[in-house]
């Protein structure tokens, strides 16, 4: 196994990135002013609802944003202390797959159709580590068995695998060159429940084995309260959030992860309804002035509409992006 060689702890820095889609009838504005840190070792949750802008956020970092219509407006994204926004494609090759690596929602659209899995392991390794091709070929026998895939299976194509089994050959491949970093984009979203937790508590062990750091990006506080060291809440595209995870489970400030809380079923509890977030994201091709979750706030005031609110750290690196906590920090 291959020694991951980076020995800092800031491992990612990403600072106010703002990533738009720039169509015909106007600009998407998916990810504004976003900042955020990780460690090396450390797992983050990016959380929030269908639109949030977690996905574009992983492909910013990838450097996959389709352009166009997608254009990387301003922001850096640091890893490893380069700025990945300066670097060629061709050092970008070399990045994705072998110190960054992605795991989609759906491992179909991952894999080859025509080729085993045991030989899209070995086509990572053989691009990006110098090895022959039967070492290669060793090399994905045995990530193959970590994942928990038979040895006699491993000659077979996808369409042969369940979709619990499918996820498990992208993990394989994903960890294949032992990554510094693992992004993981609603992983589990297809699968059943009992496969979900299988496949989360391998990616929980394999992260620990591999000394991986990993963003995890969900919509599931559940699956965050399971694997994540940090939070990250997003909201049209910002974070308005982020805390280590005990301080934010016990401790939730912002008006929308406080709703996010209430939105959750309670077997504590004995209520007959649950509290839902009222109304619907915002359309990112027309977010609503100063605060985006102005309206639909209970704690809203008439200024949260046209002042955009600042982070601000309230506390034990607990940041807040919200107008009552910017009053507060005078």
């Amino acid at each position: 196994m291959t020694e991951n060689n980076y020995s800092g702890g800031n491992l990612l820095n990403i600072t106010d990135l703002s990533i738009h889609y720039l169509l015909e009838n106007g600009t998407v504005r998916a990810v504004n002013d976003l900042t955020i840190s990780l460690n090396s070792g450390e797992t983050i949750g990016l959380v929030g609802e269908t639109g949030a802008g977690k996905t574009t956020t992983a492909l910013g970092i990838m450097q996959l944003v389709a352009s166009p219509p997608g254009l990387i407006i301003k922001g850096k994204i640091e890893f490893e202390g380069q700025n990945l926004l300066d670097v060629s494609e061709a050092e970008m090759r070399d990045v994705r797959g072998n110190k960054i690596a992605m795991i989609f929602q759906d491992p179909m659209t991952s894999l080859n159709p025509v080729m085993t899995v045991r030989d899209q392991i070995a086509e990572v390794l053989l691009l990006h580590q110098k090895l022959s091709t039967a070492q290669a070929l060793e090399k994905a026998d045995e990530m193959l068995d970590k994942v928990g895939i038979r040895k006699e299976r491993v000659n077979e194509y996808p369409h042969q695998f369940s979709g619990g089994m499918k996820q498990r050959v992208v993990i394989a491949i994903a960890l294949a060159c032992n990554p510094a970093l693992l992004i993981a984009d609603e992983p589990t979203t297809a699968l059943d429940v009992t496969i979900q937790a299988q496949v989360l508590e391998l990616m929980k062990n394999l992260k620990t084995e591999f000394d991986t750091s990993m963003i995890m990006i969900t919509h599931d506080l559940g699956i965050v309260a399971e694997i994540c060291d940090k939070v990250a809440i997003m909201y049209a595209g910002s974070i308005v959030e982020s805390a280590e995870k005990l301080e934010l489970f016990n401790n939730p400030k912002h008006p929308y992860t406080i709703g996010l809380f209430n939105s959750i079923p309670d077997i504590y509890s004995d209520v007959e309804t649950l509290n839902p977030i009222k109304g619907l994201m915002p359309d990112p091709m027309n977010l609503p002035a100063g605060c985006p979750f102005h309206p639909r706030c209970d704690s809203a005031k008439p200024e949260c509409s046209s002042i955009e609110p600042k982070s601000v750290d309230i506390g034990s690196n607990h940041y807040v992006k919200c107008l009552l906590f910017n009053e507060q920090v005078g």
